[in-house]
């Protein structure tokens, strides 16, 4: 009788050592089949009071390695899309203006509305950055040649090619920048700094998106070949009326080929192109004012 209570108690504490073993994940280690408990501790929890966790994506590389990276603030399901730095070192005032929005990002996290996640790339084009001021990330107002003829080069990527017209709404290889001619590369997205930008539209379908120019002071609107979208003309005049940049329909003042925003247009995307008063001053006031505007627009 003892040993048979011996043996059941002995059977009982195997039982009990094998049941703690299994489910700590021992077992499951020794036989190839571990499992693993992720808990994400990004998500917000209960009591939480921050609206932003900021993050980042590298979506791309630029014709010289150099990375481009979007930046995320917030955990809404409308996003806001914000590029800078297209024309890399030549509108570097644009980049900086991008900069001055991260910074507001993460110093008010509760600007963002909670149904709104905004991304930034500051610097689409780092190679042309690069080349002006000496970084291709951030850098200061001081570091950039104060002369057009030190910042022109800095416009294009490294082979040469105007971003801005390498995107596919009327692309042409041989493209207008005021009176010059400029390469707009072998083939619509043959850069890769426009395809990492088009990749990335595709794969995250943003619902408005703003991409900062210099320097004709306006707001314009995009399309390709038709009609402006509704979204498009009311997220013009909303940034217009609120930074006190004059609205556009469109920008007439020499012919546009492969222009990213009208090529969002062409893709159904809502986008508007917000071009700084000159190429020296960042405008933060003007541009916060703006961004604000689209905020509480997307809040409702």
């Amino acid at each position: 009788m003892k040993k048979m209570l011996l043996i059941v108690v002995a059977l009982l504490v195997i039982g009990g050592v094998s049941y703690y073993l299994f489910n700590s994940g021992f077992l499951g280690f020794l036989s190839g089949n571990q499992q693993a408990t992720v808990v994400d501790t990004t998500e917000p929890q209960e009591g939480d009071t921050a609206t932003s966790t900021p993050g980042e994506t590298i979506i791309g590389s630029s014709t010289e390695g150099r990375n481009i990276v979007a930046h995320h603030y917030g955990a809404g399901d409308k996003e806001i899309l914000f590029v800078g730095g297209i024309h890399g070192g030549y509108e570097w005032n644009t980049v900086l203006v991008a900069y001055e929005l991260m910074d507001y990002l993460e110093a008010q996290p509760q600007s963002i509305p909670a149904n709104v996640r905004v991304t930034v790339v500051p610097v689409l084009n780092p190679d042309g950055l690069y080349k002006t001021v000496g970084s291709a990330d951030r850098f200061e107002k001081e570091d950039a040649p104060a002369t057009e003829e030190a910042v022109v080069p800095g416009r294009y990527n490294a082979h040469n090619v105007d971003l801005n017209r390498n995107f596919d709404c009327n692309w042409q290889p041989v493209a207008a920048w005021r009176n010059k001619e400029v390469k707009a590369g072998s083939a619509p997205f043959s850069e890769p700094e426009s395809l990492a930008m088009k990749n990335y539209v595709e794969a995250n379908t943003p619902d408005a998106v703003v991409v900062w120019y210099s320097s004709a002071n306006g707001v314009f609107a995009s399309s390709c070949d038709g009609d402006i979208l509704e979204e498009t003309s009311i997220l013009t005049d909303l940034y217009s009326k609120a930074s006190g940049y004059p609205a556009y329909e469109e920008y007439d003042y020499y012919e546009i080929t492969g222009d990213m925003t009208n090529w969002l247009a062409k893709e159904g995307y809502p986008a508007i192109s917000v071009l700084l008063s000159n190429h020296e001053d960042v405008e933060w006031a003007k541009n916060k004012a703006g961004v604000e505007a689209l905020f509480s627009h997307y809040a409702n």
